[in-house]
Order: C-alpha cells, then structure tokens, then sequence
C-alpha cells in the first residue's frame, strides 16, 4: 500500500513513521518546503518525536505527493484545511481517499472538517477521520491505544481500520460522524478548561469538568442531528486522559499557562474551536457554560496582560457556579 501523508508537523510526522514502520506501507510524507518542521526533518532525517524510517519519502512536491499514491492522510491545522485544499483540488483527486487526522471546527463557518472536504468537491463516499486518544510520545516506546475511524461511507472506514490496525493501535469503527468529529474537537475544549484548573490550583474540579463536560458536549452532538451518547466514546470521553491530565497534551498546557498570565506558543486548536462551538451553540439553541467560559478566558479577559492570570481565569470559571441550580440530566 503507498500512502502519502501531507503535513510533517508533530502529528504528521508520525503517521507516516506509524504507516511505515509499523505497518510497512511506503510512505510519502509532504511539507511546505519553507516551513520549520519540513526543513528539520530535511536536515536530520528525524524531530523531536520520531525518526524517519528509512522507506519514507520526504517531499515538498504536493503535485508528486498526491499524484503518486491512493490514500492520502492529511494532518495540518484545522484552520488551514479550506485553503489547503484549494491547492489539493488543482490536480485530479477524484479517485482519491482521503483521511483527516485533525480535530477541529471550521471557525468561521462552524463546518466540520469532512464539510469542508465536500464543500471542496471530494465526494463525502472518499473522505474518513482518524481520530482518539494517544501521545506520539507514549506511541514511540511502545505504548500502545485505541482509536477511531469514521465515515459516512461504512465500506471505506471498515477497510482503512482493518489495514490501519495493529498492536500497537487498535481501531474502532465509528457509527456517528457527527458525534466523532464534534466530540473529537471538543475534547480540546476541556483541555483547555483543565489546564485553567491546573494553573489556578483547582485540580479537584476536573472530576465535575469531565461529567459536565460530556454532558454539555453530548446535547451539543444530538441537537446537531448526531448521538448523545457518542460524547463518551473514545473520540471525545475516551481522550480526556491524553487531553485532560497529560503533560504532552497542547490544550492544557496553554489553559494551564494563561493561567499563569503566560503565552503558550505551539497550535492548541481547542481555543479556535471554542469560538466555533460558542457559535454552534448559540445557532442550535444549546447552552455551552463551559464551552462559553473558555471562550471568555481565552478572548475577553486579561489574563495574559493582568499579571494574576490565576485570578483572572477563576473570576470566568466560578461564575459557572453562580448558575441556577437544576438536574443533574434533562433527556
């Protein structure tokens, strides 16, 4: 099976060593020839997460990286998809499968990221997601995880799982688009709002932020037409631990240092989708308190200049306690 994997960053750098070390496959792995990551992995033959397998090819020719293989992994930012693929869509890609390997919502449109490949003409039948719980650290000493795919198209998923699998990831097939991609995006959300209770001292609370958390995300996923209780699968609930807790996890690291009035400079997509799932809320007519919380902690307040980030994040967060008192779940 040739696979080429487009985007070398700390996410795509490792599918491709997974696709090629792991499962033998030969790999492309494509990168703008400008961009930090491809020019590290040019220079050295591997990052500071994995080293390149000696069957993968490192590009900067999109034309050649898709022209040359069937199945194409994308893992780039979230933000960055619509655009992409209107440099993707230049060459013929109809008979291509296409599997993304983010998690995020469109924030200015709140599209899911497989609307977006079909609002940019890739059949819905040809797209898939990958997404679940895991470190590329844990991954690389032999840690091994479970994961999902996902499709509208119940032939593709079960076919990429199958051939994706091994001992190291073992693959699920998802049964709600809806709910894995708007769980998978959330999940960032709440890391965010558990790096806020980390940096503050408030730990003890990310018991409550993980129930009420899934909740919220779950009546989120059901009035957009998915499954309530696909929240606590593996694509959102599933994840908390690698998104929650982890030292590795983006998301609560940036929560945790704005906290602390401190910039966090690597992609933590959490706090665009926390402005997109705001917008979905308010659209769907779902309350959000958490979802609205971080949205405030990281657009409206001060906390980066304030000097008492702590202060700032909790004034945000305890207002969730100010909330009028009601069941614990309305169905």
């Amino acid at each position: 099976m040739k696979i080429s994997v487009l985007g070398c960053g700390r996410w795509g750098s490792f599918i491709a060593w997974y696709q090629s070390a792991v499962k033998g496959n030969e790999v492309i792995n494509w990168g703008p020839e400008d961009a930090p990551s491809y020019r590290v992995l040019k220079e050295k033959g591997k990052n500071e997460y994995v080293a390149l397998d000696g069957r993968i090819e490192l590009t900067c020719d999109l034309e050649y990286a898709i022209k040359k293989s069937d199945i194409i992994i994308i893992s780039i930012s979230s933000q960055g998809l619509r655009g992409f693929m209107q440099k993707v869509t230049r060459y013929p890609v109809g008979d291509k499968v296409f599997v993304l390997c983010m998690k995020g919502i469109e924030e200015s449109t709140g599209k899911r990221l497989s609307e977006v490949m079909t609002e940019s003409g890739i059949s819905p039948d040809r797209v898939a997601v990958w997404v679940g719980p895991g470190h590329i650290q844990a991954f690389v000493r032999g840690i091994p995880n479970c994961m999902v795919i996902d499709s509208a198209n119940d032939a593709l998923k079960r076919r990429l799982a199958d051939s994706f699998k091994s001992n190291l990831i073992r693959f699920y097939y998802g049964n709600d688009l809806i709910g894995t991609e708007i769980g998978a995006a959330a999940k960032n959300v709440l890391g965010i709002a558990a790096g806020v209770l980390d940096g503050s001292g408030y730990v003890s609370l990310k018991g409550p932020l993980m129930a009420r958390g899934a909740y919220e995300v779950g009546s989120l996923i059901q009035a957009m037409g998915g499954r309530f209780m696909s929240a606590y699968g593996l694509a959102h609930l599933g994840d908390y631990e690698t998104t929650l807790f982890s030292e590795y996890s983006h998301n609560r690291r940036y929560g945790e240092m704005m906290a602390k009035g401190q910039k966090f400079n690597k992609l933590a997509e959490g706090v665009m989708t926390a402005k997109a799932m705001k917008k979905m809320g308010e659209e769907h007519g779902v309350e959000l308190p958490i979802t609205e919380a971080v949205y405030e902690a990281c657009f409206e307040s001060r906390a980066f200049e304030s000097g008492d980030g702590a202060r700032e994040c909790m004034n945000i967060i305890l207002k969730l306690f100010d909330r009028a008192t009601k069941s614990e779940f309305q169905f």
